[in-house]
């Protein structure tokens, strides 16, 4: 590999990149919001300025996505053809590569819309297969602001059941709740709260961020998305927000139930994901000495899930080279993206 890579994942609500430099290092990260759904003119934006940025002219483009999703675009087909366009504009006389998942990587001219299903959210493929050339067996979780991804990995090799969302969502290897966008009443109908169960309003009062802030796991840096009710990403608001699902009037001293209240939330989304792990593991493709490997913004679950459940845990981090000065993102939290441009790094093309 002689140039620069930057691998790309477009997400729906953020941006992501990753600088993999000639030496096999990543050497930047980068996470934009960009909600995508109000317009294409905001990937651009998100874009241009993560470019500005890395200041390279010399530097190939690999990406991968998720944001064909969003009800911006009348299908998903529509979506995958516009984001390539969108970034073709944006890299303007670079080389761009997309990811088509089992198929490689293709340059914008070589893609047929017969390609467009292997495109459209492949995202967590690229993670998933680049976790398994360094770990012959073990289960790759990628908790993130909206979903959690779940795969097996054995024989140095991605043991997905089902590709397309809708398959994922069947067999649970793609589960619809992540630690900062995910609205509550999507988590949790019913609650301990003051000694009692009860039910929660159903109403978009307040997010898992405002969880995560309350039981002291949520790093600010993440949280890139408005508040439910666009005011301030305090602990007092957020507790404000959280009493709303009650009914129970809101006073700054009654801290301590809200903070309670957090963690039952908490103790629910993460039970969720527990048993979509466990109907993986159900599958005896792995044993407890097969390292559960973490990334995402939200892989603090990860671990804890892992130690609930007695299997070692190995931080995405870990085994990807990286030359990052600490930051408020690192390289597991854009694991999608740098797992592209390291997949693309070992390409015939890129060599």
């Amino acid at each position: 590999m002689q140039q620069r890579i930057v691998g790309w994942d477009i997400g729906g609500a953020h941006i992501k990149a990753a600088v993999l430099e000639s030496n096999g290092c990543i050497s930047k990260v980068y996470q934009k919001p960009c909600p995508l759904w109000k317009g294409i003119e905001l990937l651009h934006q998100a874009v241009t300025s993560i470019i500005a940025e890395i200041s390279d002219k010399d530097a190939r483009h690999v990406m991968t996505m998720t944001g064909e999703l969003v009800d911006l675009f009348d299908n998903r087909d529509q979506g995958v053809e516009v984001i390539i366009k969108a970034m073709q504009a944006c890299v303007k006389n670079s080389e761009l590569f997309i990811y088509a998942g089992f198929e490689g990587f293709l340059t914008p001219q070589q893609i047929q819309k017969q390609h467009y299903i292997s495109i459209a959210s492949a995202n967590w493929l690229a993670s998933a297969s680049f976790s398994a050339t360094q770990c012959q067996k073990g289960l790759f979780i990628d908790i993130g602001s909206t979903t959690t991804d779940i795969l097996l990995l054995a024989e140095y090799k991605v043991q997905a059941i089902s590709l397309t969302d809708y398959d994922r969502m069947v067999s649970e290897e793609l589960v619809y709740t992540g630690i900062i966008r995910t609205a509550v009443m999507a988590v949790a109908q019913t609650a301990y709260f003051n000694g009692q169960s009860m039910g929660l309003m159903a109403e978009y009062f307040a997010t898992m961020a405002d969880v995560y802030r309350l039981t002291g796991e949520l790093n600010e840096g993440h949280d890139q998305t408005d508040t439910a009710d666009g005011g301030e990403k305090t602990l007092l608001a957020s507790a404000k927000r959280l009493s709303r699902m009650t009914g129970y009037e809101f006073v700054e001293k009654d801290l301590l139930i809200w903070k309670q209240l957090a963690k039952n939330i908490k103790a629910q989304q993460k039970n969720r994901i527990k048993k979509a792990v466990e109907r993986q593991l159900s599958r005896h493709l792995i044993t407890e000495k097969d390292f559960f490997i973490g990334a995402g913004v939200g892989r603090f679950l990860v671990k804890q899930i892992a130690n609930d459940l007695g299997f070692p845990y190995l931080d995405f981090s870990e085994i990807v080279d990286n030359k990052l000065i600490s930051s408020v993102v690192d390289v597991a939290d854009c694991a999608p993206a740098a797992s592209v441009a390291k997949l693309a790094s070992k390409y015939p093309i890129f060599s």
